[in-house]
Formats: structure tokens, C-alpha cells, sequence
């Protein structure tokens, strides 16, 4: 295929997440036991509870509710940055095992990540990108066919010379606690353009399911006056008027 984008899909969520983390935290507060609790909590309307939770800081309760996600078009760049979010599962594309060889591919080439600074340097310097990736096709394949006398393992060694432009996918589970810190860090203007885009289109998607326990995610400065000091992007105010419609 080549040159590729991002996609993310929320595969699974926990069900009712906002009434699951309601019941979590009353059994906290309540001599009730888990069936009655269960019951006064899917016979009310948890919004402002929920709210009222997050609003002061009681996060522990909605480490019960997760979400995952699966995940295409990114770049093995973007895998170094997510995976150092360690409260989270991840399964990931083996170049090991899943071959990047040109004969598979629609084009000729293994599925790969354009930034857009390159791209928007015109038609010319995207086509020169594409020309590189093409050329460590052609790398790769050569250790393959040179590799093949150690059979199975042969892709775990011609996969050095591929960049860290190229594509990968994965499956990633966060739960609520671990997304609003995610989305704190990652959704800033100030975080690479990948992963932004990625964190981005996640809080869209939990949005969609927990509008409650999402309601004021995002980057830091939606709340707060911007952390970064001096390395403000100085668009607090353009920031916090998009997040308002995502």
C-alpha cells in the first residue's frame, strides 16, 4: 500500500462505565451490600455524582472502568512514545515474524508514515520520502533473500534496516484513570504530532460511550492556566475552544 494514515477503533469498553465506577465509589461510602448498591445505581441517573467524584479528585473508582482501542496507520516512532505509558496492555505487529517484503504490498512497498511538515513541503519532497522508502524496500528485501538459509528467523534480522517510519498496528487497553492522564500529556499541543492525533481521536471515540467521566479530558490547560511556562504554545484560548466540540 505505501503511504498510509491513522485509524482507531474502540473495540471493546466496559459496560455502563459511569454506573460501574458510581457503585465502586458509593461501596466506599455505603453499608449496603454490592446487589443493593448495584440496584440504586441503575435505578438513578449517575451524571452528577460521576462529576461531582471526578471534580474532586477521586479517581480510584474509575480505574474499574477500561477501554480498547485498535489501532492502524501510526508509526513505529509512535510505538516508542505509547508504550511508555505503563499502565496499559499492548499487543503490537511483530516485524519478527509479520514480513515486510514487497510482494505482498499493493505498490511494492511496505506500509509506511509521511509526516506532514515533509508532505507540506510539496509534491517534489513527498515523492523524494516515497523514493527513500522505496529504496529501503529494496534493502530489506536484499537481506531477506540473503537471510533465507536461517528459515524462520530471517525477518528478525532484515527488519534493521527498516525506518521508523514504518507502519504499525496494535491493540491497546487504558483504563478511565490512566486515559485522563494520557490525554493530559499526549493531547497538548506540545506533544509530537502523532500521538496528538492518536490521543486526539481516542478521547473523540470514549467521549461517544462516557461523556461523564471524559467531560473535561484533554490537555492540561483546559482547567489550568498552561503548565509548560516559557514553552507555552500560547493558544490556551484556541485549545480549549476545540476541545469543547470534540
Amino acid at each position: 500500500m505505501g503511504r498510509t494514515t491513522l485509524r482507531v477503533e474502540l473495540l471493546r469498553c466496559t459496560e455502563s462505565p459511569e454506573e460501574l465506577v458510581a457503585m465502586a465509589a458509593k461501596l466506599c461510602y455505603s453499608a449496603a451490600g454490592v446487589d443493593e448498591l448495584r440496584q440504586g445505581v441503575s435505578q438513578q441517573d449517575q451524571t452528577s455524582f460521576v462529576s461531582k467524584l471526578t471534580d474532586m479528585g477521586h479517581l480510584s473508582p474509575i480505574e474499574h472502568a477500561s477501554f480498547t482501542f485498535g489501532v492502524e496507520g501510526v508509526s513505529r516512532s509512535l510505538l516508542a512514545q505509547i508504550t511508555r505509558h505503563r499502565i496499559a496492555s499492548f499487543s503490537v505487529k511483530s516485524q519478527r515474524y509479520v514480513g515486510e517484503d514487497s510482494g505482498v504490498q499493493d505498490d511494492g512497498v511496505f506500509n509506511y508514515i509521511i509526516p506532514p511538515r515533509i508532505a507540506d513541503l510539496g509534491d517534489e519532497e513527498a515523492q523524494e520520502f516515497t523514493r527513500q522508502m522505496a529504496q529501503i524496500q529494496k534493502w530489506y528485501d536484499y537481506w531477506l533473500d540473503k537471510l533465507a538459509v536461517y528459515g524462520d528467523t530471517t525477518k528478525e534480522d532484515a527488519r534493521f534496516v527498516l525506518p521508523n517510519a514504518a507502519e504499525t498496528k496494535l491493540v491497546v487497553t487504558m483504563n478511565a484513570r490512566e486515559l485522563l492522564h494520557f490525554f493530559n500529556i499526549r493531547c497538548c499541543n506540545r506533544a509530537q504530532w502523532e500521538i496528538r492525533d492518536l490521543a486526539t481521536e481516542m478521547l473523540r471515540l470514549v467521549r461517544g460511550v462516557s461523556p461523564v467521566l471524559f467531560r473535561q479530558a484533554g490537555p492540561r490547560c483546559l482547567s489550568t492556566p498552561c503548565p509548560e511556562g516559557r514553552m507555552s504554545c500560547g493558544k490556551q484560548a484556541e485549545v480549549r475552544e476545540k476541545f469543547k466540540h470534540i
